[in-house]
């Protein structure tokens, strides 16, 4: 095998390599309840290709051109739900474009620092709200004490706001927003059962307002 040769093959596995440890890392430190399985194979074979076309276009002019006219007809229609996946994608698209330019020492290097970067910001749980926001919601008749369920909801709210109170036929039902001290089960359903012995008060609910809750 030629030195050349040996270059193509070698930038190759590094890139799929590094690739899936970037999947890995992508899949123990996701924030969501699931992660998609397509996007952890994009991710494996995002470098590797994008290598491949680094080698095609090295120091030829007229193939880049032409790999942009490629890219300007090519229309992506998957949606990217979170931010933190796209950091995800420019990570293996620069590890490609590294590799398929030689620079093994940076792509290696600089993979040994983000991986444990990523690793700390998720251990760190950084950017991530300490308080948990929910909507309460509290029906019953028309006599319970509103005042006395707020009381009851400041023990346990950093803040609770009214968002409706809405009476019809003898019912009365209110709608709080409020951000819980704690996100501890014990102190959900402690909420939950002190609110419930009000007199008047037939059912409550507790939902939360996020439709990716963070794990």
């Amino acid at each position: 095998m030629s030195y050349e040769m040996f270059q193509v093959v070698f930038s190759l596995l590094l890139s799929a390599c590094i690739s899936f440890i970037i999947s890995q890392i992508y899949k123990h430190t996701h924030r969501g309840m699931n992660y998609e399985l397509s996007f952890m194979s994009t991710l494996v074979l995002l470098a590797p290709i994008v290598t491949l076309v680094m080698l095609f276009i090295r120091g030829d002019l007229v193939l880049s051109l032409g790999l942009i006219g490629s890219l300007s007809i090519i229309r992506f229609r998957t949606p990217i739900k979170d931010s933190r996946d796209m950091v995800f994608l420019f990570w293996a698209i620069a590890v490609g474009l590294g590799a398929g330019t030689y620079n093994w020492e940076i792509v290696s290097i600089s993979s040994l620092i983000m991986a444990p970067l990523v690793f700390l910001l998720y251990f760190l749980r950084y950017g991530r709200s300490t308080h948990i926001n929910y909507i309460f919601i509290i029906s019953g008749n028309i006599a319970f004490s509103v005042d006395e369920a707020e009381k009851i909801i400041k023990q346990y709210a950093l803040h609770a706001k009214v968002r409706s109170h809405e009476i019809q036929e003898e019912i009365r039902e209110i709608v709080f927003e409020i951000n819980l001290l704690e996100k501890s089960s014990a102190s959900v359903t402690k909420l939950v059962d002190k609110v419930n012995t009000i007199k008047g008060v037939k059912k409550t609910s507790l939902l939360s307002p996020q439709l990716n809750l963070p794990v």
